[in-house]
């Protein structure tokens, strides 16, 4: 591994580790020293390449943004119809409750830092207009809208119940916010 500022990946490390310690012991435990630690790297480099620890979350919120967009990408964008739609997004709402406890974590760090700090509900914003873009090649914008906090809200309670509902009761919530009474 190279070291020194010719490194090209420690900045993507210094990121990564900073996603992994919010992801297991929560935003409050996040510093300069642990995230170094984490990453291997000299504690320095998290002042050569960030300006702050707020510069620092800000792109490792974004990088993980970016990573949830594409997993919407990946359920919705071989989707040709409504049907095929619907039950793209009822997959997509089981592959993120059913997936690693991560998501789940970095996604609520996110919302809470997001409900204090404007340039982070900047960042939430962001997410999602782009979550609903992916929605929007399928459903109108109000039904993409409304399917967006749908699939947060499933997603969440699938997650933490302690008996998580079916797929079949995501694809009727799905369809009933998709037709017109459930009918097309």
């Amino acid at each position: 591994m190279a070291t020194g500022h010719t490194d090209p990946r420690r900045r993507d490390r210094i990121i990564d580790a900073a996603l992994d310690l919010i992801a297991e012991e929560g935003l409050a435990a996040v510093s300069h020293r642990k995230v170094a630690a984490r990453a291997g790297v000299p504690l320095g480099s998290m002042t050569y390449h960030f300006d702050g620890i707020d510069q620092m979350l800000r792109e490792a919120f974004g990088r993980f943004t970016g990573h949830v967009v594409a997993v919407f990408d990946a359920h919705l964008g071989a989707a040709t119809g409504p049907e095929e739609a619907r039950a793209a997004v009822a997959d997509l709402v089981h592959a993120l409750s059913g997936g690693a406890r991560r998501d789940l974590v970095l996604t609520q760090e996110l919302y809470t830092l997001a409900a204090r700090r404007p340039a982070y509900r900047e960042l939430t914003e962001e997410w999602m207009r782009r979550s609903r873009a992916h929605l929007e090649r399928h459903f109108d914008p109000d039904t993409a809208r409304q399917l967006d906090a749908l699939i947060e809200g499933l997603t969440l309670h699938r997650a933490l119940a302690g008996d998580p509902h079916d797929r079949a009761l995501t694809l009727e919530a799905v369809t009933r916010i998709t037709t017109d009474g459930g009918r097309d």
